[in-house]
């Protein structure tokens, strides 16, 4: 399975219209060989970098339940039919990086389950995680950086 995006490239800057001061939405993704016995996608953008000024892993975007035919996730949508959860920010949806202290790197971790997930919407990431323990059938991931502006 390939996670990819036409905004920036696995390792490089992401767009600083992606970023929670600027215009904070979603960058596009392209998902790519997901298998062909997956029942649903999930979709987790957290920021690992934070631990040491917030004291946790930051996350950015939680999205289950996404069609797993689903080609590529468009700028500033969540996939049709798809539920978002909550993010370190407190809101549901996209939450764009605003790293506190410098540069740090963002991931994009897509997994390929082997069912839907009867999760509440607004649910945490952890959440998600503990849901989806047991129904990963593969995993992709697509890293940017973000720097303090």
């Amino acid at each position: 399975m390939k996670l990819s995006s036409p905004a920036f490239d696995d390792g490089d800057p992401i767009p600083e219209k992606h970023g929670y001061d600027f215009d904070n939405v979603s960058p596009p993704l392209a998902v790519e060989d997901v298998p062909d016995d997956a029942v649903s996608l999930a979709l987790v953008v957290d920021d690992p970098d934070a631990k040491k000024p917030a004291g946790k892993v930051w996350n950015h975007w939680t999205v289950w339940n996404v069609d797993p035919a689903t080609g590529e996730i468009a700028e500033g949508t969540t996939p049709t039919g798809a539920t978002e959860g909550r993010n370190s920010y407190g809101n549901s949806g996209y939450g764009g990086p605003k790293p506190p202290d410098r540069e740090h790197t963002y991931r994009f971790h897509l997994y390929a389950l082997d069912t839907e997930l009867a999760l509440d919407r607004g649910s945490t990431t952890a959440e998600l995680q503990e849901a989806m323990a047991e129904h990963v059938l593969a995993e992709a991931e697509l890293r940017g950086t973000f720097e303090p502006r």
